[in-house]
Order: structure tokens, then sequence, then C-alpha cells
């Protein structure tokens, strides 16, 4: 994938005084408590770990662990998709990539994450990105500021 394709991917940063470990703890063995509740299946926090996300009549989703570097990255593969409110491509999601790059600046702990993949230009790009927004900068940063599951 070209530089430019990546630089136009939905991207969102969280900021936290937490340690890294938490928060890659919290993106790999706390999916279900803060993206896809009961609605999610199989295992996350493994290199080539895959699960599923399903919303019957709204979103199902497949994805594989293929990157894991403890307390650093994490990048899943999503193989499966269909999003059942999308018109032209039900299928957007489908080989894209949801990569979560963890840092650390001073005392806090940055978490990049990039839907590698969601650009602008597809169908589903303004409400997935308002999705995210909210699953990312809610849920998650509440889970891993908190201990507050969103499930």
């Amino acid at each position: 994938m070209n530089f430019s394709k990546k630089m136009k991917s939905f991207t969102a940063t969280i900021e936290v005084s937490k340690s890294p470990q938490i928060v890659f703890n919290s993106i790999t063995n706390d999916v279900a408590k803060w993206w896809g509740g009961p609605d999610l299946a199989g295992n996350s926090a493994n290199l080539n770990d895959e699960f599923t996300v399903s919303h019957p009549g709204a979103h199902y989703s497949k994805q594989k662990l293929v990157e894991v570097v403890r307390d650093k990255k994490v990048v899943w593969l999503v193989t499966e998709s269909t999003l059942n409110w999308l018109q032209k491509d039900k299928h957007e999601w489908t080989d894209t990539k949801m990569i979560f790059n963890i840092s650390i600046e001073g005392n806090k702990t940055i978490l990049n994450f990039t839907h590698e993949g969601l650009f602008p230009e597809k169908e589903c790009y303004a409400m997935c990105s308002k999705g995210w927004n909210t699953v990312l900068n809610d849920y998650l940063y509440n889970l891993i500021t908190e201990n507050k599951a969103h499930f």
C-alpha cells in the first residue's frame, strides 16, 4: 500500500495516563468490553487468533490478528465483512486492517489507531468514522482509564 493511501485512511489518537501494558491488554484481552459486547465470538489476544463481531442485520466482521508486538502494536486483518446498510459494496471492510500502535510520550501513553483501507471515498466512511470515534474515544478510553466496560 502506498504512503498516500495510508495517510487517507481513518485515524484516531487516544492519550492516557496509563501504562502501555494496560492499553495493550485492554485492546487484546477485553475487546468484548469496548467493541462487540455479547456479539463478539472467538479469541483476540495472540497472533493468528480470530474473532467475529456480529450485530445481526447491521454488521458482521471477522478479524485475524496478523501482527502482535506486546505492549506496542496489534494489527487485525478483516478477512470477512458485511455491512448490511451499505448500498454499493456491503463488503467494504474485507481486506482492510485495524492497526493499534502504542507509544510513550513523557508520562503519557499514546494509542494511534488506523483503519487502513477505510478511505473518505468509501460509502461507509462517514458512518464508520463516527462509529470508530465513539468506540475508541468513549468506550475504549473509559475501559483504559476507568476500567469501565461499555458492554
